[in-house]
């Protein structure tokens, strides 16, 4: 009978993916997973780990499998329906945080699992936070995290603007699709297993940012900001558009590894 340790070290998978899916399987904390390393396993047990190390050599991403996510602190319900929430999106919300005035009103367009917008909504219970995605089956996702967290947000079903006629914010958050398509990221790693609509942006990946920076403007409060996520090598690209579009104040902020990863601007 194999011990838990032993069957970790057998994995072929990164300690840290293995321990994470050992713990979901038993039901435990990752804590509790390292002190019992020497402990002995039932043989269904060992089944449904071994099941879970399978799916992840397969290449599946371990917030599948697990069905969680954490982010901004928060644990956040993920299914093959949204895109994993990612670390560097945490420095849109920081932006966000930054540039947005007490009591302000705020817009997640694309929310998917509601990462931004519940993480906004937790971190300033004053902001009127609305989410926006075209996804029935991501808003669904959404709206159990927020209910998982206390947090209210309203949701809306639609294409970026199109549900919010004569509406205005005094932010505009964005993570939208930006990676290019036919770019080789798409085909490696978890990429392979997110729904494309949320990770595709278009021949060169600006198609979606292109239809926010131009609509922006007709739902900001005069001096209102849009800032979004964008590609590593996007910031230039984005930083015209916003001028082209009358934005002031562009900047770019880079992510913890030193990449520019989200740019803002501010309505005229």
């Amino acid at each position: 009978m194999p011990t838990l340790g032993s069957l970790l070290a057998a994995s072929a998978l990164a300690p840290i993916d293995a321990q994470a899916l050992a713990a979901h399987a038993l039901g435990i904390s990752r804590a509790r997973l390292l002190a019992d390393l020497k402990r002995p396993l039932a043989e269904a047990e060992a089944r449904r780990i071994e099941r879970l190390f399978h799916r992840r050599r397969g290449g599946e991403p371990v917030a599948y499998l697990t069905g969680e996510r954490e982010f901004f602190g928060l644990s956040l319900v993920v299914t093959p329906d949204v895109l994993i929430p990612r670390p560097e999106t945490e420095l849109l919300v920081a932006v966000a945080l930054e540039l947005a005035p007490a009591g302000a009103r705020v817009l997640d367009l694309g929310t998917g699992s509601g990462a931004v917008a519940i993480a906004l909504a937790h971190e300033e219970p004053d902001m009127e936070v609305v989410a926006v995605d075209a996804s029935a089956e991501a808003l669904a996702i959404a709206r159990e995290n927020a209910r998982r967290h206390g947090a209210t947000i309203r949701f809306v079903c639609g294409d970026w603007f199109a549900g919010l006629v004569g509406e205005r914010f005094d932010v505009v958050a964005a993570n939208p699709p930006y990676i290019a398509a036919g770019d080789a990221h798409l085909e490696q790693g978890d990429l392979r297993f997110e729904p494309r609509a949320a990770l595709v942006g278009g021949a060169d990946g600006l198609d979606a940012i292109r239809v926010i920076v131009a609509r922006a403007g007709q739902h900001l409060v005069p001096g209102g900001w849009i800032v979004f996520e964008h590609g590593y090598d996007q910031a230039e690209r984005c930083r015209s558009l916003l001028a082209m579009y009358g934005f002031r104040d562009v900047q770019t902020w880079p992510d913890l590894a030193g990449t520019p990863r989200v740019t803002a601007g501010r309505l005229r």
